[in-house]
């Protein structure tokens, strides 16, 4: 009886420490986010792309450089938009177009890129500062590195293209 006693005692003061412990998706979940990280790829929880939703997703940002700015531009899944968009492959549609064509070669990367996507991606958005990729995190890290190479390639691309170019003001005359 008192080896009962001893046992549930143990079981009682370790007990917190298993609910403590991550889950293994957890585990495989940082393990991504740390991939990612060492990949110069920033992870954040932000707000859904989608509309009228307020959960937080995983977003994976590609930085554009400084001085060289990306395009605006949202695209979604198909299963996540409505069919008003307007289509840009097979499976995604425009939410916010670029203003300026994509060039041909980039055009090209970039449906590449998503042919190649997880299926749990939910959205790939670009503004002057980076291009983000939202997603459900559903790789594992060695499936996440070769994913991160394309769209890096994709944002060096892109970079230097913004949609509202700077405006650059003469520095004035001194007067005499």
């Amino acid at each position: 009886m008192i080896w009962l006693i001893i046992a549930v005692v143990v079981g009682l003061i370790f007990a917190p420490a298993m609910w403590l412990r991550p889950s293994p998706r957890q585990q495989r979940t940082m393990t991504l986010r740390e991939v990612a990280k060492g990949e110069g790829v920033q992870v954040r929880l932000a707000a859904s792309p989608r509309h009228q939703d307020d959960d937080k997703w995983p977003a994976y940002r590609w930085a554009y450089p400084p001085r060289r700015p990306g395009p605006d531009f949202m695209l979604l899944r198909d299963a996540e938009a409505s069919d008003a968009l307007k289509p840009f492959v097979e499976g995604w549609r425009w939410r916010k177009e670029p203003l300026h064509e994509l060039p041909r070669g980039v055009r090209e990367d970039f449906e590449a890129l998503l042919a190649r996507l997880p299926a749990d991606t939910l959205a790939v958005e670009s503004s002057a500062e980076a291009l983000t990729l939202w997603w459900g995190e559903s790789w594992e890290a060695q499936a996440f590195r070769p994913m991160a190479h394309g769209v890096g390639e994709l944002r060096d691309g892109l970079a230097g293209r913004p949609d509202r170019p700077e405006r650059h003001t003469e520095p004035k005359a001194p007067r005499a």
